[in-house]
C-alpha cells in the first residue's frame, strides 16, 4: 500500500518542532537558483529539444493575467492594481505576441491537455477579451474547446456571476479554482477582502451547472484576526459547497518582499501556537468531512483523480501543484510565468516594463532560468517521489537512474536518520517510507536530499513549512 493512502497524524508538537522555513518543491532546483545565464536563446534551444524528444506529446500552458481590481493586502503574486479595465488590451495585444513567438517553437501535433489561467485575477477580462485571448491560443497552439482537456481558470467571485462562467465554459474551459481565504468578515475586513457565501456560491453553482468537471476552493490559515471558532465557521460553509478540492496555504508574512502586506498588523497575527491551532482545525474538519489529504495543503474527494492517481501511483507535482498530467511540458506565458521545458525552468520577465519590450523589440521576454545537471535531475526524481507517493524502493530507483541509492546519497541518508529517530521515515538498504507521522512533513522530510540547502552560502527566505 502506497503510504500517501495512509491517514496521516496530527502530533502538535512533532510539527511546531519541524515547523521551519523551506522550499515548496513545485520544482527542484527551485527558483532562487534560477540565473540570468539561461535566456530566450536557451529557451528556443531547449524548445527545439523537446519537439525532437517528445514526438507529439501534449503541452501544458500557463497564461498570467496580472491585473487586480483591489489589492488582498495578503497576497505576494505579481500584480497590477488598478480598476480601469481597459489596461488590459495593451497588455493582451503584448501577450499576443508572446503567444505567437512562443506557439512557433512548438509543433501544432502537440495538443493543449492542461491550460491554466493564474494571476492576479484572470476575470479582470470580461467574456469579449477573454474570447480574443482564446482565439489568440487557437491559433498558435492545438487548442481544444471540447474533448479530453483539463482547462482552468483562477476566479475572484467578487468580479464575476455565473453568466460569466458559463461564458467561460463555451470557451473550454472545465475547471474553476475559486479564492476564498476566509469567510470571516473581521478577517476580511483585516486582509481587504469583502466576499460573500452568496458570491461565491453563485460562481460554484454555475460552474457546476455549465458542465465543468472539477471545482477547487482555496483558504489560507495564518491571517490576521483568525480564531478557532471563526475558522471552524468557514471550513462548515466551505464544506456546504461541495468542491471537488481544497487547498489549505499557511500565510507567509514578509512585508519586506510584498508591499501589500505592509498593510497588515503584525500584532494582529495568529501566534506559532495558534497558527497551529488553525492548520490542526483544518485538518481534522476535512477529514472528517470525507475528504482525503493528497499532501502539502491539498484535500481531494476520495474519488478524485488526484486521489486515484495517488493510489495508482502516477501522481506527479508541478508548478501547477499536484498533477495528473505532470510530464507535459508547461510553456509559461505573461509576466512573470514560469516554463518547464525539457530539463530546464525559464521565467518571464516580472515587471511589465520589462516583459513589454522585449516584445516590442520582437524578442521573447525569458529573463533567467536553469539547465538542470544530471545530479539535479536525479533529486528532482528522488524529491518528486517523496512528496507525491511517500516511498522510495531504492533498489529500483538505483537502477532506473544508473547509481548505487546507498552510495549516491549517503549524506543524504546521514541527514535522514534524525526524521526517522523522531518516527517520521522508517528506512533501509531497500525502501524509505514516510510513516502517518511524517505525511504532514513532506517538505522537511524531502529537504534532506535538496543540494542547494545544504551548501555553504545565505540561505533564501522561503515560506514556512506548517
Amino acid at each position: 500500500m502506497r503510504t500517501n493512502t495512509i491517514v496521516p497524524e496530527f502530533d502538535p508538537a512533532l510539527v511546531a518542532r519541524y515547523d521551519v522555513p523551506g522550499p515548496r518543491y513545485t520544482s527542484y532546483p527551485t527558483a532562487p537558483q534560477f540565473h540570468a545565464g539561461f535566456d530566450e536563446a536557451a529557451f528556443r534551444d531547449v524548445a527545439r529539444a523537446s519537439n525532437a524528444q517528445a514526438k507529439s506529446r501534449p503541452l501544458s500552458l500557463y497564461v498570467h493575467v496580472p491585473f487586480c481590481f483591489s489589492p488582498c493586502f495578503y497576497c505576494g503574486c505579481t500584480r497590477v492594481i488598478t480598476r480601469d479595465a481597459s489596461r488590459a488590451d495593451h497588455y493582451l495585444d503584448v501577450l499576443r505576441r508572446e503567444i505567437a513567438l512562443t506557439g512557433a517553437l512548438f509543433d501544432r501535433d502537440r495538443p493543449i491537455l492542461q491550460l491554466h489561467l493564474g494571476g492576479g485575477t484572470p476575470n479582470f477580462l470580461d467574456a469579449a477579451r477573454m474570447a480574443s485571448l482564446v482565439e489568440a491560443l487557437e491559433g498558435s497552439f492545438s487548442y481544444r474547446r471540447d474533448g479530453v482537456r483539463e482547462y482552468g481558470i483562477e476566479i475572484d467571485p467578487r468580479y464575476a456571476d455565473g453568466g460569466y462562467v458559463r461564458e467561460l465554459a463555451t470557451l473550454g474551459f472545465n475547471r474553476l479554482s475559486v479564492g476564498i481565504q476566509d469567510f470571516d468578515p473581521a478577517v476580511q475586513e483585516a486582509v481587504n477582502r469583502i466576499q460573500s457565501v452568496a458570491q461565491t456560491r453563485d460562481v460554484i453553482d454555475a460552474a457546476r451547472a455549465s458542465g465543468y468537471g472539477s471545482v477547487s476552493v482555496d483558504l489560507i490559515y495564518g491571517l490576521p484576526r483568525q480564531t478557532l471558532a471563526g475558522f471552524e465557521r468557514t471550513l462548515g460553509q466551505v464544506i456546504a459547497l461541495a468542491p471537488d478540492r481544497i487547498a489549505v496555504y499557511g500565510y507567509a508574512h514578509l512585508p519586506h518582499l510584498f508591499k501589500a502586506q505592509q498593510q497588515i498588523e503584525a500584532a494582529e497575527l495568529p501566534d506559532a501556537a495558534a497558527r497551529l491551532a488553525l492548520f490542526g482545525t483544518a485538518f481534522r474538519v476535512l477529514c472528517e468531512a470525507g475528504y482525503a489529504y493528497v499532501g502539502m495543503d491539498h484535500f481531494a474527494r476520495a474519488d478524485d483523480e488526484l486521489v486515484r492517481a495517488q493510489r495508482a501511483g502516477t501522481l506527479q507535482r508541478n508548478f501547477q501543484g499536484y498533477s495528473t498530467h505532470g510530464d507535459c511540458d508547461i510553456v509559461g506565458l505573461g509576466v512573470s510565468s514560469i516554463s518547464r521545458v525539457g530539463d530546464s525552468y525559464s521565467q518571464n520577465a516580472r515587471d511589465l516594463v520589462g516583459y513589454e519590450s522585449a516584445l516590442a523589440a520582437g524578442r521573447l521576454p525569458v529573463v533567467r532560468g536553469i539547465r538542470l545537471t544530471s545530479d539535479d535531475t536525479v533529486r528532482r526524481a528522488v524529491i518528486g517521489e517523496l512528496m507525491c507517493h511517500g516511498e522510495i524502493d531504492t533498489a529500483r530507483f538505483g537502477a532506473q537512474h544508473g547509481l548505487r541509492f546507498g552510495e549516491a546519497f549517503a549524506p543524504e541518508l546521514d541527514r535522514l536518520t534524525a526524521c526517522a529517530d523522531d518516527g517520521l521515515i522508517v528506512f533501509d538498504a531497500n525502501l524509505i517510507r514516510v510513516t502517518p507521522r511524517g505525511r504532514l512533513l513532506l517538505r522537511n522530510i524531502a529537504m534532506c536530499f535538496d543540494a542547494y540547502l545544504h551548501q555553504p552560502s545565505d540561505t533564501p527566505r522561503y515560506s514556512r513549512t506548517i
